[in-house]
């Protein structure tokens, strides 16, 4: 089996999916019941931190690339989590490190699966390089 084969819309969308849910399964489990706030309300903080994450589920479910693309700027929140506690807490670095190889995976499964789907969908963004003549042409310079 070649390399590509496995590298097609329908795996990657499977790879986004499951990987978007596992997030949103751990982020749920850490702040519930791992390792839940002492000053705070366990539930509410729960609840916080995962609205960001239930924002694009009913596009990502519906498998749109446009929803998937913008998924990653949600990430990023729990991307920069994820690194600052891996710098700052001992104490919950293990936890930070499976929210940030569960976010990468997201990330990179999100990016992939809206450039496969977009280019599926006939959906192309102009070479850089076209848009600058484009440009120099329409500006004059």
């Amino acid at each position: 089996m070649s390399h590509n084969s496995l590298i097609n819309t329908a795996n990657m969308r499977a790879f986004a999916l499951s990987a978007n849910f596992a997030l949103l399964f751990w982020v749920g489990l850490w702040h519930g019941y791992l390792s839940p706030h002492p000053h705070i309300n366990p539930y509410a903080l729960t609840v916080a931190w995962l609205i960001p994450l239930l924002l694009p589920l009913p596009g990502i479910l519906a498998g749109k690339p446009y929803t998937h693309a913008w998924a990653n700027f949600v990430l990023m929140l729990y991307f920069l989590h994820a690194l600052t506690l891996l710098y700052a807490d001992e104490g919950e670095r293990w936890l930070a490190l499976v929210e940030l190889i569960l976010t990468s995976f997201a990330f990179v499964g999100n990016t992939v699966y809206a450039r496969l789907k977009g280019r599926d969908m006939g959906l192309k963004l102009p070479r850089l390089s076209s848009v600058e003549k484009k440009e120099r042409e329409r500006f004059g310079k």
